[in-house]
Formats: C-alpha cells, structure tokens, sequence
C-alpha cells in the first residue's frame, strides 16, 4: 500500500475516473470493460506512481510527471491541424493507409485510407470494440498486463480509444499502415494526459508492417501513456517500426508486450528523439519453436532529457534465435538508461540470444546507465551480451578536419557513422530518410556542436 503523500499524487487521477466513466465515449463500449477499467483502476490506486525505491525505476524519477496537473485530452482542434501534422508524415508512403489519434482520439478526416485485402481491420480502437469484439476481447488487457505495471494499469483504467490491427490468415498487406499519434496541449497552454492502446493480431502465414508514430511540438506540455499489444500467430512475419518526436517539453511512457507464436518471426525498431522524461518499455515472449525476434533501438537525448530503455525477451521454448542492439547518443546533461533481460528458460535448448548495448556520450556531462541482464536455466545454448561506453575519437575528428571538413560536419559524420547500423536495419526507404534528417536536426541542437563549431 502506499502511503499519504503517494496517495495525494494519484488523486487527481482517482477523481477524474468518476467524470470519465460517465462520459458517452466510455459508456458507448462493451459492457466487459467497465469492470476492466476498474480494476486497472484499483490497482493503481494500490500501486502508485513508481519511485527511485522500485529497482525498475531507480535511475528514472517520474516525479516532473506527478507534479504537473494534467488535463485528460478530450476530442477536437482537428481542423487546426490539419495543416500542421504534414511535417510528422512520410514523403512516398501515399500508398500506405494512415490512421491519425490526436491527444489520443480517433481523427478520421485527418486518417486516409487505402485499399487493403478482404480478411485485414485496420480501424480505432473503439470502434473494433463496437463492431468486432470477438476479435478484440481475448487480447485486449490480456498481453500486456497491469497488476505489476502502474503507468500500464493507469492507461487501462482511461480504456476508450487507440488503434486496432487485424491481419486475417493467409493475408499479407504490402504496404506498410502508419499509426500516427500526435499530441498538443490544449488551447496551447494546459497540459493534457492521453492514454492511448493499440492492439495488432496477425492470425497464421500472415504478413505485415506496422509503423507506430508519436508526435508533438516543440513548447507543448503534454503526457502520452501509451501501451501496445501485439499477437503473432504461428508462421506470421510482423515489422514494426516505433518512431518518437515528441516535444522537447513533454513525457512519453510506453509499454509494448509481443506475444510469439511457433515459427512467428517478429523485428521491431524503436527509433527516439525528443521528450523530457521518455521511458520505453519493450517485452517479448516467445512461446513456440523456431521464432525469430529482433529487438533494435536508437535513441539520442540533449539538454536534461531522459530516456530510459527497458527490455525483456523471454525465450520458453526451444530452437528460437533472439538478437538485440540498442544504441544511444547524448549530449549536453543528457542521461540514457538501459536495461536488457534476457531469460532463457529450462525447456529452451538450443537458444540463440545476442544482446548488444552502446552509448556515445558528446559531452563530459552527459550520463549512461548500462545494466544487461542473462539469466539461463538451459544448459543447451548460445548466449551473449555486452555494453561498451565511448566518446568521440578525436583523431578521426582531426583526420577529417585535415582534409577539409567542418568541426560540427566531421562531428556529424562520426555519430551517423555510430547510428549508421541501426538506421540502415530500416526496410522502409521514407522512413529511413526521415530518421537521416531528424537525427542530423537533433545534432545541430546539442551543446557538443556549439563546441565543435
């Protein structure tokens, strides 16, 4: 139980569920997620926001978040940006089917649509739980769970809205769906909350690529709690893309579980710039024979962000091949966090684990904190893990000037060169030119190329 002083912090939370249950966007949905939502509900209040005192949060405090009084987001202001979210879009995806959330809400004359195979759902959140709950029911709440995970049980308890995926058996889409989320604060001053949920299930020999996208302006105070579900049946190949530009001045927590079935070959990729306080949790389980996981991440911070990685893959069963590199850049008092699990189960003989960790820190007082984790109960297996911290090498910086090269151009070319392995993992070409420019933006911000000039 947690005591006063915590209680205080949630109570805001705890009032405004009363008003939101009354409203006709929670009251339109079906009658087994009242007792869901509330449950999530009790559970948080139980919990409380995380402290330094829960090891999975030591060296992220989440107390910025407690303090700001939060306005939960409610619909509108779409037609003022309509013009505004170009710029959060990928140039030679206009084929791709985009659904557009603001502050967490459905947006469908800023969402566009294209043909997709019969037997493919690609819709709000709300809306499959209108029309296509018995597709929905037996996931939703189901994979990523909330009794130990409070932002989790706090995005559960606001259930209304978010996005749904259905890849039907034997379908393969070929182009990729792109789920933008973008967020603003409301009127341009109050800081608002959004809770959105996305669920993706790719039934048996289906095929698909998602990119989940999440946006916001620069100056906008806001808070996304965000939570994905992913479900891959036997024999399905799932790319995911995760794409944060979040404002500078607002706080991203996210918790992605992937549950894999046999022979499922599932690869994500979690690209992040921008937000104070971002905290990104990634889970798979794999739970047949012969899966392919990918877990790829690059993150980059300046000034007093905080980014912090959490990642887990639990092999259960055997003959599976997991592979993890995560990749962070900091600069200026920027601090990065990783933490990679990796479990190996007794049943799991003849896993295949890599896990790979690197941070390049631009500046002496940016901050890494590192830990890799391999727990193996199997004695039948190929596991490995490692971190390496660095700077930049100053002779390559002096070889390039010497051959004509600008200080912050030869500093730019050495941090791609650094992120270059990841960004080119990325299959979908807008996509990866999109990363090349906002990653060389983000350069330009940063106190290090002040210095270099």
């Amino acid at each position: 139980m947690i005591d006063v002083m915590e209680k205080e912090k949630t109570s805001s939370y705890l009032a405004d569920f009363a008003a939101f249950e009354e409203s006709a966007t929670a009251r339109s949905l079906p009658s087994w997620i009242p007792p869901l939502r509330r449950a999530a509900l009790s559970r948080f209040s139980e919990m409380g926001f995380p402290t330094r005192r829960d090891e999975e949060w030591r060296f992220t405090n989440v107390a910025p978040i407690e303090r700001v009084p939060f306005q939960r987001a409610g619909a509108g202001r779409n037609a003022l940006l309509s013009d505004r979210i170009a710029g959060f879009t990928f140039d030679g995806l206009q084929a791709a089917t985009q659904l557009v959330f603001v502050n967490g809400h459905y947006a469908p004359e800023l969402s566009t649509f294209q043909t997709l195979p019969q037997g493919v759902t690609v819709s709000s959140l709300a809306k499959a739980l209108r029309d296509d709950a018995a597709l929905v029911e037996p996931h939703l709440a189901r994979v990523a769970g909330f009794e130990h995970q409070a932002f989790t049980a706090l995005n559960t308890a606001f259930l209304s809205d978010g996005a749904f995926v259905h890849i039907g058996r034997g379908r393969i889409v070929e182009e990729p769906i792109h789920l933008l989320f973008v967020s603003t604060s409301t009127g341009g001053d109050e800081p608002t909350v959004s809770h959105p949920r996305t669920l993706i299930v790719a039934d048996e020999n289906s095929q698909t690529t998602i990119i989940e996208s999440y946006a916001g302006w620069d100056g906008d105070v806001y808070f996304t709690n965000a939570v994905t579900e992913v479900v891959a049946a036997e024999n399905t190949v799932v790319d995911h893309y995760k794409l944060l530009r979040e404002s500078d001045t607002a706080f991203h927590i996210a918790n992605m579980q992937i549950r894999l079935a046999r022979t499922s070959s599932f690869s994500s990729h979690s690209l992040m710039l921008g937000g104070a306080i971002v905290r990104n949790d990634v889970g798979a389980h794999l739970g047949g024979e012969g899966i392919e996981c990918t877990l790829n991440g690059l993150y980059m911070g300046t000034g007093d962000q905080l980014i912090d990685n959490h990642t887990t893959i639990d092999h259960a069963m055997p003959h599976c091949n997991s592979h993890e590199v995560y990749k962070g850049i900091l600069d200026g008092k920027a601090r990065g966090v990783f933490n990679g699990k990796i479990f190996v189960q007794l049943d799991a003989q003849k896993t295949d684990a890599k896990q790979t960790n690197k941070a390049l820190l631009l500046s002496d007082d940016a901050q890494i904190n590192t830990k890799p984790q391999l727990e193996i109960f199997a004695d039948d297996v190929k596991c490995t893990h490692g971190a390496t911290i660095g700077q930049l090498d100053e002779n390559a910086i002096f070889y390039l000037r010497s051959r004509g090269i600008g200080a912050q151009e030869a500093r730019s070319l050495l941090v791609y060169a650094f992120a270059g392995d990841i960004i080119d993992r990325i299959k979908i070409e807008p996509v990866r030119a999109q990363l090349q420019k906002s990653l060389f933006a983000q350069l330009a911000k940063g106190p290090g190329a002040e210095e270099a000039v």
